[in-house]
């Protein structure tokens, strides 16, 4: 005996769906939200962000936004000629913009850090970093959250 009919036609639809949802997931982070380009702004002062280097590792899709694991990495050999020197983290709809700031020199060994940070609610989020020759690199990412953390009332 064969599925019911209205089964069999709901499988093309269920599949469609889930593929709309991750392709959702994995686009990249749209151009800066207008609370993003203040912070990255006077952080980096007259230096232009540029996009490359900066990884900014962090799930698509939070269940629960009080212990969201990040990490970032930038491309640098960390060398006294080439060095990162600063590792910022700014979010679009906490309370506060700044995530974190980590502070590297070339004997960090590696242009690489990892925390956990909490999220409000969905949004978009900024990694940048600082290199010895006055640079600024970027990566930013669009993240859902499900279960919201850090409300104020």
């Amino acid at each position: 005996m064969g599925a019911p009919v209205s089964l069999l036609r709901r499988r093309p639809f269920i599949t469609v769906g889930t593929a709309g949802l991750l392709s959702l997931l994995a686009r990249p982070a749209r151009a800066l939200a207008p609370e993003l380009q203040a912070a990255v702004r006077a952080w980096a002062g007259n230096a232009i962000p540029r996009e490359g280097r900066v990884l900014l590792d962090i799930a698509p899709l939070v269940e629960n936004g009080n212990a969201v694991p990040i990490r970032v990495t930038v491309d640098s050999p960390m060398n006294a000629s080439s060095s990162v020197q600063e590792i910022v983290i700014f979010n679009q709809r906490n309370p506060q913009r700044d995530v974190a700031r980590f502070t590297l020199s070339a004997s960090s060994g590696r242009a690489e850090v990892s925390t956990r940070i909490r999220l409000a609610t969905s949004q978009q989020l900024v990694a940048l970093a600082r290199l010895n020759d006055g640079s600024v690199w970027s990566h930013s990412v669009d993240v859902i959250v499900t279960l919201a953390a850090c409300i104020e009332s």
